[in-house]
């Protein structure tokens, strides 16, 4: 997918994320990259660029959804849609969510709708080792033309849900106790087995599952955690504490009260989804107020719908009720672009409107926090793939 000429996006007020906003801004976007940024006076507009006048709109970059079931978990299939749970061992560390990835799920057309151009695919919660994650750009005709990274990190559970899952089987993990157990005990058997593939002088037989817990071992892949209640979050931080890899915090829906402490190891949070009932004793104090409270903590959160739970266009409209309750509105934009990006790896890609990065851009018509705005072009790598025609109030994704 390729853009034959240039693109000038001039006029509108440019949201770049990493420097001061550009009131009358121009955005030149030439081979799938950022080429120049700046006010529309200071940006050479080349004589074959295609100019879109983006007068009274604000652009932004793409936006960046760190954790979906986009693809695995599709929206009206059913069974034969639900892919998200391997729930026939607790360990399913060597399961990947990209060999489940439906990419003509209509959930990729919401997201360009909603102005989201990258997205992390989690396998579900039910293990506690759920399996790898990928990050994915949401246009292309097959997953392995949309992948940024993969993986992206290793998904594991805490609480209720494996509780319920295998307690059901009668099998361990039962408890919050045996939940942990598992946990460590594969962390153990890695070890084990990195010892033996160092000391060995032939080639060791090839462990799938030790093979990925031990490049988490080695920093090489964040450990993504999903937890909610604070003594869960507690474990989270024992457990990283314990084996030494990158803990990533997924959902936390009562990080907030260990704000300070999360803030002091470092450990980002991936608040949400927030626009649920509280439909389970774990998420009885979730928050439109948390993300703001950590962010002050000095937390690096970002935002997350967890599609389908909350539909991934609605990923701007928790920021904005996140603002409403007392977030700082940079921070708000912060947690739906550059921060999510640099959780996942992939910020010297994505996550603002920088020369050299890629060019997912998107034209609003107006504020992005007000829910009054919406998505008129969106960009990823240049080419234009979505568009809204305001005359006839109708948009639609670029056939793929």
């Amino acid at each position: 997918m390729t853009q034959d000429r240039p693109i000038a996006l001039l006029g509108g007020r440019v949201v770049t994320i990493d420097q001061e906003p550009l009131e009358d801004g121009a955005v030149l976007l030439r081979d799938g990259r950022v080429e120049a940024v700046g006010g529309r006076a200071d940006v050479a507009v080349p004589e074959d660029a295609e100019v879109v006048d983006c007068t009274g709109g604000w652009l932004l970059p793409g936006l960046v959804d760190a954790h979906v079931h986009l693809g695995v978990w599709e929206e009206g299939e059913g069974w034969a849609g639900q892919d998200t749970n391997e729930m026939t061992d607790p360990v399913m560390a060597a399961a990947r969510a990209i060999d489940a990835i439906n990419p003509r799920e209509q959930g990729f057309d919401d997201a360009l709708m909603g102005g989201i151009t990258t997205v992390n695919v989690n396998p579900g919660s039910g293990n506690p080792i759920g399996g790898q994650a990928v990050a994915l750009k949401t246009y292309g005709r097959y997953v392995d033309e949309m992948v940024l990274r993969n993986p992206s990190g290793v998904k594991s559970a805490l609480g209720e849900n494996p509780k319920r899952v295998y307690g059901e089987q009668n099998k361990t993990p039962a408890t919050r106790l045996g939940v942990a157990l598992v946990l460590r005990k594969a962390f153990a058997a890695a070890r084990s087995y990195r010892a033996r593939v160092e000391a060995a002088d032939a080639p060791v037989d090839t462990d799938l599952v030790g093979d990925i817990l031990v490049r988490v071992l080695e920093r090489e892949i964040p450990w993504r955690q999903h937890c909610h209640r604070a003594d869960d979050i507690a474990t989270a931080l024992r457990l990283a504490d314990e084996f030494g890899y990158r803990l990533v915090l997924d959902h936390g829906t009562e990080s907030y009260l260990l704000a300070d402490l999360l803030a002091e190891k470092g450990v980002p949070v991936l608040y949400g989804p927030l626009i649920v009932s509280r439909s389970k004793v774990e998420v009885r104090e979730r928050s439109l107020r948390a993300p703001g409270i950590l962010d002050r903590a000095g937390v690096e959160v970002s935002i997350i719908t967890d599609h389908p739970v909350v539909p991934i266009e609605y990923l701007i409209t928790q920021a904005a009720l996140a603002v409403r309750e007392g977030m700082d509105r940079d921070a708000a934009l912060r947690a739906v672009t550059i921060n999510p990006a640099r959780v996942l790896g992939v910020d010297d890609r994505v996550g603002s409107i920088t020369p050299g990065k890629d060019a997912d851009v998107v034209l609003w018509s107006g504020d992005p926090l007000a829910l009054s705005s919406r998505v008129l072009r969106t960009y990823l790598d240049g080419v234009e793939v979505y568009a809204f025609d305001e005359g006839t109030g109708t948009g639609g994704v670029r056939p793929r």
